[in-house]
């Protein structure tokens, strides 16, 4: 469904990000990209979603596909109604409007007016406590309320793909697992294919048909769950310490092979 190939990302026409970054998201499935803080995780989100402009910020080698067709050059109304929603970090819900003001705004694209009220119900089934606040402003939400109505309001736009950015970001645990299953639910019951950015390492495997690890900007691993599950250098970098004390860079790690870069 949506594929980078070998893409470059720079910031104020001076500060490279991606540097030759390159993965797929097949149709229907939970693709998870992982890494540290400033690996440029969230850069790639906002590369596919057309969201680099406002931050000075531009594709300048590489392409981004989507159906087989290049968006990297779309402005991000357009890249919306081809059917891909980024759901952002921090939630960013509008909160001066009500529970379902916030839904109902993220169906603003769609010409089906008449499925909007039958979809609304849908996300009130994943998750029911926006239905009970409903008429509640959602400024006085709790974060994972926040993070549920985030969500549901990507629903509303009825997308192909959702990209989530960093949904368990200052959530108590009992609410992130709560959240990630309603996520696979979503997934197996809607057909949304989901690219999740988190990092959470374990817990994104759990959902995860495949995944990639990011690092400084380009993809440094990648497989199923099971085999990054038990990679020693994986369970290193994100559970543990050397033996000297200090975090390992996969550049480090011997059992490392650079990933070639895919060609066009």
């Amino acid at each position: 469904m949506l594929s980078l190939n070998n893409v470059e990302v720079i910031y104020e026409d001076v500060i490279l990000v991606l540097k030759g970054m390159s993965l797929e998201v097949p149709d229907g499935q939970i693709v998870a990209l992982l890494g540290a803080n400033g690996a440029g995780k969230s850069t790639t989100l906002k590369a596919i979603s057309g969201l680099l402009k406002p931050e000075n910020g531009e594709v300048t080698d590489g392409d981004i596909q989507f159906q087989g067709e290049p968006i990297h050059t779309l402005p991000a109304e357009d890249v919306v109604r081809r059917g891909i929603f980024q759901v952002m970090e921090g939630r960013r819900v509008f909160e001066h409007l009500n529970v379902e003001e916030n839904l109902i705004a993220g169906a603003y694209t769609r010409t089906d007016r008449q499925n909007v009220k039958r979809d609304l119900e849908m996300v009130y089934t994943y998750f029911p406590r926006l239905k009970e606040r409903m008429k509640q402003s959602a400024g006085y939400l709790s974060g994972g309320e926040q993070q549920m109505l985030a969500i549901g309001r990507a629903l509303m736009a009825k997308p192909k793909l959702v990209m989530l950015d960093e949904p368990s970001l200052g959530l108590a645990p009992l609410l992130v697992v709560e959240i990630f299953d309603i996520i696979k639910r979503i997934n197996q019951e809607q057909g949304t294919t989901i690219l999740l950015v988190e990092q959470n390492a374990l817990l994104a495997l759990d959902i995860a048909n495949y995944a990639y690890i990011m690092e400084n900007g380009r993809i440094v691993l990648d497989g199923e769950p099971d085999t990054l599950r038990e990679n020693a250098d994986v369970r290193e970098f994100y559970l543990g310490l050397t033996e000297v004390g200090k975090r390992k860079s996969y550049r480090d790690v011997k059992h490392y092979k650079r990933r070639k870069r895919w060609l066009s």
